[in-house]
């Protein structure tokens, strides 16, 4: 039996157990498993999923991902924001504008801090990645993949696809209640498409400045929230010519809203919140 300290936040409601792998050491061939065992309702706590935060060389700390189901993401939004917050109020860091690692980039985070509190976080989530190959998505090496054909049992959607470190297949719906997230999002993630699985945007945009949105991660299923998809939105409407890029828009997600820029220069910005639920230490075996 492992005692395995841990923090318990969450960004816009997308939660995941941390590991301070500063105070801490695991092995790496528990990490699967463990994801799937903290994240278990019933017989763990409850989460979207485990996240590291370790340290690197490449920058001032460094994060892993891993999905509920045990499996290992590139990046995470609402996740940058959470270890952003956690970096700071613990001193790993000391700066307000800091970077992070991932396995997809590294980026860059700013912090707005209140009497030693963090109460907003910015993130640098660089340039999407919008060629096909390197989304990526089977087919031909297109530049760009928008509002191109996708047939789900044998209902005809649109899907413009990108990456923002990790894949996202972004379909624009006239009415964001209405939109298949249960019915297709399981589909459309494992569709073979996309070889690596993809996460999937229902989005309706409501103005040149808002945007309402939902969810199905890959690997973890519907979600509150989920940062890199928000900017992946931004995106793909700007793209679409449904917005104007250089311009802040108000994405409004399940559990609350995110401020999304895609600017000039290529980068997206994102700004939101993080919130600390709970600490304590998780009873673990693997046998």
């Amino acid at each position: 039996m492992m005692e395995i300290p841990f923090t318990k936040m969450h960004g816009l409601g997308n939660n995941y157990i941390y590991i301070d792998l500063f105070e801490y050491d695991l092995e790496e061939d528990i990490l699967a498993d463990l994801a799937k065992s903290v994240s278990n309702v019933n017989t763990g706590i409850g989460s979207d999923g485990l996240i590291l935060i370790h340290p690197t060389e490449q920058a001032d700390v460094g994060m892993r991902i891993f999905n509920k189901d045990g499996s290992e993401g590139q990046s995470c939004g609402n996740g940058l924001r959470c270890v952003a917050k956690y970096a700071y109020e613990s001193g790993i860091v000391q700066e307000e504008s800091f970077n992070i690692e991932t396995r997809a980039n590294i980026v860059e985070a700013t912090v707005r801090v209140e009497e030693s509190i963090v109460t907003e976080i910015t993130i640098n989530m660089g340039e999407p990645i919008l060629r096909r190959s390197q989304i990526p998505m089977l087919g031909n090496d297109d530049p760009q993949v928008l509002q191109e054909p996708f047939i789900v049992n044998e209902t005809q959607l649109e899907v413009t696809a990108l990456s923002m470190g990790n894949p996202h297949a972004v379909f624009f719906v006239d009415r964001i209640e209405e939109a298949p997230l249960y019915e297709f999002g399981p589909i459309i993630e494992k569709d073979p498409l996309f070889p690596n699985g993809v996460n999937v945007e229902f989005i309706e945009v409501v103005s040149e400045d808002e945007i309402n949105f939902r969810v199905w991660e890959r690997g973890s299923g519907v979600t509150q929230a989920c940062g890199t998809g928000a900017c992946a939105a931004v995106v793909a409407a700007a793209l679409n010519q449904k917005i104007q890029r250089n311009k802040e828009v108000l994405v409004h997600l399940q559990g609350g809203d995110l401020k999304i820029k895609w600017d000039d220069d290529g980068k997206v910005w994102m700004t939101g919140e993080a919130e600390i639920i709970a600490s304590g230490v998780f009873y673990y075996s693997n046998v």
